[in-house]
């Protein structure tokens, strides 16, 4: 067996164990920000939901990818009952870590339902990174509250993706912390200078209003399509994954461009291109908590942003003026025209000295800190706090 990886002073590096729902070349969002900062420190092993293939047995594919993350794919054969499925997953998962036996073990969760065939881990941190509420998501397990109350009952931390979904989750753990969606200023910033504009915008005219993102159940579809009714010079670009609902249930007008998933790499060149980003969400049970990494991913490419009054959006954007909201297609119509119109170099000095605040390296820096400080609450532990992780930093 290779010897393990070892940090700076020749000590075996501690294996960071992330269970996710998503997959790594999925969207890049939240998990691929944070486990990419991780393994500057830690071997990280992204750990993902199985895939099936038509083979006689179950294997674990490993692609090392770009930033030092281990990804962990079970593949499993058709017809597996669900116990078979779980089984067949707990058994890949204890040959990965017995390969790393005797090294610290980081148990990072993104979604409780991994507890099915993880839940005898022996870790020596177990952290839950609540990005969303996935229960109030379309296709949520039913068992999804149960585990997760299960999980909460063994996390050691408990971190959360919003303000909204701190304050519904601080009752439930004695160390809770916020972590909004934080911003690689300097990635989408390149969207603020000359880039080559995409092929795929060429013939599309100005203005253009653009989104990206997953297109789920929680986007306002009737919204879109009113608003291209409403302002037909407007192009609507829309960029992205369409994920749990019908493509075909998407609206449809010459001025409405459904151009599909793009790459991270690729999204500043097309910010660099629109000449204002929305945010249509939809009001509904899977927006409640939600806080959309992409506002201030928008705002550090130097666009104006238009959003429907998502709590934490109106929160930490709207009441700062960064953000307009709006309820309707006829406000949205009368504020992207206001906007176009407004001058942007004073917008410009407020976003930025506001996303000053904040980075996906700081916002690690302090995950970490806390990462090293294992006690359960108690004796000498941290206390709960919304503090330095901070929503005052948003």
């Amino acid at each position: 067996m290779a010897a393990p990886p070892t940090g700076n002073g020749g000590e075996a590096r501690s294996v960071l164990l992330c269970l996710s729902h998503l997959r790594w070349d999925f969207v890049f969002q939240r998990p691929q920000h944070l486990m990419t900062r991780a393994a500057q420190d830690h071997e990280v092993i992204f750990f993902e939901e199985p895939r099936e293939e038509p083979i006689a047995a179950a294997r674990l594919d490993l692609s090392p990818q770009p930033g030092g993350v281990l990804r962990a794919v079970p593949v499993l054969p058709h017809g597996l009952s669900v116990a078979e499925s779980f089984a067949a997953q707990r058994a890949l998962l204890d040959g990965l870590l017995a390969e790393r036996a005797g090294r610290r073990l980081v148990a990072w969760f993104y979604t409780p339902m991994a507890l099915v065939f993880a839940d005898h881990i022996k870790a020596d941190v177990t952290v839950y990174d609540c990005m969303d509420e996935l229960s109030a998501f379309r296709g949520a397990p039913p068992a999804m509250l149960e585990m997760e109350r299960r999980l909460l009952e063994r996390a050691d931390l408990v971190f959360t993706g919003g303000r909204s979904l701190y304050e519904a989750k601080r009752d439930r753990h004695p160390r809770v912390h916020c972590f909004p969606s934080s911003i690689d200023t300097a990635h989408f910033g390149r969207a603020r200078g000359a880039v080559a504009e995409p092929a795929s915008l060429a013939g599309i005219p100005h203005p253009r209003i653009g989104f990206f993102g997953v297109v789920d159940e929680r986007m306002d579809l009737e919204l879109v399509a009113a608003f291209a009714a409403l302002r037909p010079d407007w192009q609507l670009v829309m960029l992205g994954p369409v994920v749990k609902i019908d493509a075909a249930s998407l609206p449809q007008a010459p001025n409405l461009h459904w151009l599909g998933g793009r790459s991270y790499d690729e999204l500043p060149e097309y910010l660099a291109h629109w000449d204002m980003g929305f945010m249509p969400f939809a009001l509904n049970e899977s927006t409640r908590f939600i806080s959309p990494t992409k506002t201030p991913e928008f705002l550090a490419a130097g666009l104006p942003v238009i959003s429907t009054p998502v709590v934490d959006v109106v929160r930490d954007y709207g009441e700062a003026g960064l953000v307009e909201i709006v309820e309707s297609a006829a406000e949205l119509a009368e504020q992207a025209d206001a906007l176009l119109a407004r001058p942007r170099a004073p917008f410009l000095a407020r976003v930025d000295l506001q996303l000053a605040k904040n980075s996906w390296d700081l916002t690690w820096a302090r995950m970490a800190a806390l990462l090293r400080v294992p006690e359960r609450a108690g004796a000498g532990a941290v206390p709960a706090t919304a503090m330095a992780s901070g929503v005052a930093n948003v």
